[in-house]
This record gives structure tokens, sequence and C-alpha cells, in this order.
């Protein structure tokens, strides 16, 4: 990759993948090294006495809604925070603390949260014709064209309303196309929570551990490969060849879990020439890298080319109906227009896909990325995050590792995302202390002011200056100095 394209990416410099797992291995084959327990103690009551109103809401919500909350990602310990305001890099609770914003709605929000000008085009769209019409609007094709021009492999889009469903119409459109069944995907990656897709979740080797109310003929034609082992991937095609054939290969093209579970540099170059071998199609899942990493994607990154590229949380700059699939047009071309059909194209539909102010959104988001050097920026914000997370590991001579794929920041200190069927009696017997000590972590974060997702990972956006990035890491740095041992 020559400068010029590194400046147009918010990978600065693809990391050694080698080391991070050498790191990684030795992380997960020590004893878990938690907060001491005064200190967690000490952390925890920042919930109870600075957190009444937002206890009170979720101990509510639980009445009406299961867990008290409608989103994974809101599933907090102690107990959910409810948010009353976001701005930037910021937000506030509805007890009026103030958290630094890690999680930005799960990976969206490039920009920072309620960016300003996209927000304008919003209300101005919503005046003129409300948020939906149920007919078409010009803004579905002026956003089709945009993401065409950042990236080409999306000859044709189709607008859905999330990355869920994005990846259920790639799949459809794979196997319409090639006229196979077989779908593998790497496995502990998530790709959306349709029945053929909840298989390998999380943890490599698992199948259908969490298939709770699927039924088996669901995900009958679904495999998966021990992330980064393209020889068994190669294996696995081997004997599907035998029993009619792979419509597809779908991966994260950073790795398992926005890259949890990084892939070599050259890995996504020897998959496509992998699927290209045995007649498959290569779909990139691209929900979180998509835009965020560039406005070319990991795909321009890499300088890979997928047959699908699945496209969610971005797309719209945070709005909601976030979500699509584009590619190749001769495969595009086999979804369904109109109602009904004739039995020859891949039925997709959805009421609210691409409706007016999603459109509106992630155009004018998309052009503000393109205007401001987000991405980039965003990833420099990444990089001093990660640099100063690895300063403080060191300083306290901690086991803890951190990496980053630009503004996908990582700081795993329970490996728990890193157990996996290998080794079955070690992930028995250690899975649920190791999870518990990253619930407690990223409580502890938060008792700090700092959101991350799930305590293990954080994006960045434009709005984590130098001086939000070193306000955060003071804060990291009253956690990790109360970990047992330091």
């Amino acid at each position: 990759m020559s400068e010029t394209q590194t400046q147009q990416y918010a990978i600065s410099e693809w990391h050694d993948t080698d080391e991070i797992y050498a790191r990684l291995r030795d992380l997960v084959s020590q004893p878990i090294r938690p907060i001491r327990r005064e200190r967690m103690k000490a952390f925890l009551e920042y919930f109870e006495t600075r957190c009444a109103k937002s206890k009170a809401l979720t101990d509510e919500a639980k009445k009406v809604i299961p867990g008290g909350v409608q989103h994974n990602l809101a599933f907090n310990y102690p107990f959910p925070l409810a948010v009353e305001r976001v701005d930037g890099a910021y937000m506030w609770d509805v007890d009026g603390n103030q958290y630094i914003d890690f999680l930005q709605a799960g990976g969206p929000t490039v920009l920072g949260s309620n960016y300003a000008p996209v927000r304008d085009k919003v209300i101005e769209l919503l005046q003129s014709s409300g948020p939906v019409t149920g007919l078409f609007h010009e803004y579905e094709l002026k956003l089709a064209q945009l993401i065409n021009r950042f990236m080409p492999s999306v000859e044709m889009f189709r607008m859905l309303g999330s990355g869920t469903e994005a990846v259920m119409a790639a799949i459809r459109a794979a196997r319409a196309f090639t006229g196979k069944k077989k779908v593998i995907k790497a496995g502990g990656a998530y790709h959306g929570w349709s029945d053929q897709m909840v298989y390998g979740l999380h943890i490599p080797g698992t199948r259908r551990l969490e298939a709770t109310g699927i039924p088996r003929g669901a995900s009958r034609h679904t495999q998966e490969f021990h992330p980064n082992d393209l020889g068994q991937l190669r294996r696995r095609m081997m004997l599907n060849r035998l029993r009619g054939g792979t419509a597809a290969v779908i991966v994260e093209p950073v790795g398992p879990e926005s890259g949890t579970r990084p892939v070599p540099r050259d890995f996504n170059q020897k998959l496509r020439e992998l699927c290209d071998e045995f007649g498959a199609l290569l779909i990139f899942d691209e929900v979180v890298t998509g835009f965020r990493l560039g406005l070319g994607g990991a795909q321009g990154y890499f300088d890979v080319r997928p047959d699908l590229t699945i496209l969610g949380k971005c797309i719209t700059g945070g709005y909601p109906m976030a979500g699509g699939v584009g590619g190749r047009r001769e495969i595009l071309e086999r979804f369904a227009p109109g109602i009904g059909g004739t039995g020859e194209r891949a039925y997709v539909g959805g009421t609210l896909s691409a409706n007016p102010m999603s459109c509106v959104a992630g155009y004018y988001a998309l052009l503000e990325m393109e205007r401001s050097n987000a991405p980039v920026i965003a990833g420099q914000a990444g990089d001093r995050l990660t640099r100063g997370l690895q300063e403080i590991i060191d300083c306290y001579k901690l086991p803890f590792v951190a990496f980053n794929q630009g503004s996908i920041v990582h700081l795993e200190t329970s490996g728990v995302m890193q157990l996996d069927l290998k080794n079955p009696l070690k992930l028995m017997r250690e899975i649920k202390s190791r999870k518990h000590m990253i619930e407690e972590m990223g409580a502890a974060y938060m008792a700090q002011g700092v959101v991350t997702l799930a305590g293990s990972r954080m994006y960045t956006s434009i709005a984590d200056t130098d001086d939000v990035i070193d306000e955060a890491l003071d804060r990291f740095d009253v956690v990790l100095s109360s970990v047992e041992g330091v």
C-alpha cells in the first residue's frame, strides 16, 4: 500500500498479529488478575450512590422489558445506566453524571455522537417529508451512488434495516446466484442473530451452543472454521465440493468480533484466492469496518475486492434503519423488486428500509466524513489511546494486552474472548470467572467515567481530541493500578 493510500485509512500500520497472539496466549495461560476486592467495592459504591435514577428506571423497566433494556450493548454490570444526553465525545446519564463515550453507539458515529451538521440535515428533511413515505425518495439514489464512489465493489446496493437483515439477504443472494447451499463463517464471529447465523458465536467450535429456540434445520448448511486457519477452511471446502459446493464464505475482514481475534495482513488476499479456487462467493461483513476504517472500508485498506459487502452501523452515521448489502451487479440483480415474483429471484423486503430520514442522514454523514477526513483522525485518536494503555500496562507489569485497528481499540484483561474448544477443560473451568472479571472491569471504567463496549473494546471518533484521550488514560490508570498484585 502506498503512502497516499495509507493516509486515506484509519490504520497507520498493521499490527504484528503473531506478537499479539503470543501476548494473548500468555494472558490466558496465567491466573486472572481482577481488581482488588476493596477497590472493587469502592467502584461499585459509585453506582449505588451516584446512579439512583438509572437504577430506579431500569428496575421499573424489568417489569415490561426482558432484562430491563432492549439492546445487548446496554446490559452493563451491576445494572444498566439510563442515558439522557450525548454530544461529541461525551454522554450524560439521568443522574447528571458525565462519561467519556468510547461505545459510540457500538461504532457508527465516527463523527462523534449527535453531530450537528448531519442532525440539521435530518431536521430539514423531517420538516419537508417526515421520516418515511413508503415511496421512492431521491436520497435513496444519492446514498447508493455515494457508496459506489467510495467502494467500487458495490456496483449495486440494496438498503435494509440492520446488519442482521443484510447478512440474511447476502446469504440468500449467494445461494440463488451459485445454486449451492453451504455457507462458512469464522468461528467466534458475530454476523447478526438470524437463525442460520446463530452458530459458533463468540467461542470457536461451539456450533449451535447458543441456538435456543432455533430448529436444527435452520443452520443445517452453516459451517465454521477456526479463525485464521485457512488449511481447515480449505479442507471443509474440499468436502463441500463433494456435497454440492460452498455458496459463500463470510468474514469480518479484520477478524472475528471487530478484530478481537485479529487476522494476519495477507489473510484476506489468501481468502479471496481460496474462494476463487472453489467457486464460492466472498462476503465481507463491514458492519463495523465500513467507513470507520476509511471510506473505502477494510476492503479498500486490504485491497481485496469481495463479491458482496454487508454494511450496517456506519451507513447512516448513527441514525436508525442502518444496514444493507452491496456487490457485483449480476448478484444483486437476483433480488426481487416489487411485490411477489416469479420464483426466479431471491425475495427481500422491509417497509422502512431506505426511508428518507436514514438515507439523508447517511448521505450527509458520509460527505462530512470525507470532508473532515474523519476515519484518519479517529484512527489517530485510537493510536494515541492504544499507546497510552500499553504504557500503563507496562508501568504496572500487567499481562494485559492493548492493540488496535485504527479507531477500533481492544483492551484484553481477562482473555475470555480468547478461550475456545481446543482446550475444553480450560474453557469450562475458567469461562465464568474470566467473564465476571471483564464485567467488573467494565463497571470500574464506568465508575471512573469511561464507557466501553463490554469492558474490552472501544471506538474513537473525531471528537476524541488529545485532551479527551489523555483524560481517559488518567481514568484508566486509576482502574489498572487497582488490579491484584499492583
